[in-house]
């Protein structure tokens, strides 16, 4: 090797400098409030759906008391984009009970079927109404035959408005040659049926408590108690912020210890 380059290479130090402690405090400082600010983000977003959540509580708790209105003042506010969601109604048809509809359902810790079966209006429209609750074993009709209502019907209940989409890709898909549906698919209820799509009421009904004196099914099966978890949900992120918060102040300060003193 010639000697210049032997003294170069001895000159050459063993390891790369590192990197200075002012750069890695500011890596430090930008990662750090990064971290705050996403943390701080996502507990306000849950405040903001905490005051989201009490708010729609609150109207559902006020729309299902309210008097019950026509057909056509709730196809009305559908219409102007208005929300139909528990809003009570008081429509009277006929039932199509050959073309009843049976989605999978769990009630009062029972396993069995929701029942929905057109409902034939006067105009020759139909509306899908959520008559209720069957066990598993009495999903066919002809287990229930005393239930099957026959003649004009006037039914009391609450106004549903449609599923745009599938609620999750957990939710198993729709089993219509078996007649099982695991959400409420509009459309593919009322077309397994031969329905038309301009003869179909595009919201349902849910039933209310009025008892059926010929047995099942078992209405008034609207479930009120919608989860609010926001509250916990922004403790626990604000929480955290605090303990990062916390983990860099007691970083900072025993930094601050360990210096040798002047």
């Amino acid at each position: 090797m010639p000697a210049r380059v032997k003294s170069i290479v001895a000159e050459a130090p063993a390891h790369p400098a590192p990197r200075s402690g002012k750069g890695r405090a500011i890596l430090t400082g930008v990662a750090f409030l990064a971290a705050l600010a996403i943390l701080l983000s996502l507990g306000t977003w849950q405040v903001e759906r905490l005051q989201w959540k009490e708010k729609l509580l609150a109207d559902i708790a006020e729309r299902r008391v309210a008097p019950p209105v026509t057909l056509g003042e709730i196809e009305a506010m559908a219409a102007r984009g208005e929300d139909i969601e528990y809003r009570p109604v008081t429509v009277t048809g006929v039932f199509a009970n050959n073309r009843e509809r049976h989605f999978f359902a769990t009630w009062r810790g029972q396993t069995g079927y929701y029942v929905y079966t057109p409902l034939q209006l006067a105009d020759g429209r139909f509306l899908f109404v959520n008559r209720g609750f069957v066990p598993y074993e009495a999903k066919e009709p002809e287990m229930r035959k005393q239930g099957q209502l026959t003649g004009e019907q006037t039914v009391t209940g609450l106004a549903r408005a449609r599923l745009a989409e599938k609620p999750s890709s957990i939710v198993p898909e729709n089993d219509l040659a078996k007649n099982i549906f695991y959400w409420k698919d509009l459309d593919a209820m009322a077309a397994s049926t031969g329905i038309a799509a301009d003869r179909l009421v595009p919201f349902f009904i849910d039933a209310g408590d009025a008892p059926n004196p010929k047995g099942l099914p078992i209405g008034a099966v609207t479930q009120f108690d919608l989860p609010n978890n926001h509250l916990q949900y922004a403790v626990t992120w604000y929480g955290l912020a605090a303990a990062l918060v916390g983990v860099a102040l007691y970083a900072v300060f025993r930094r601050k210890g360990d210096r040798p003193a002047p």
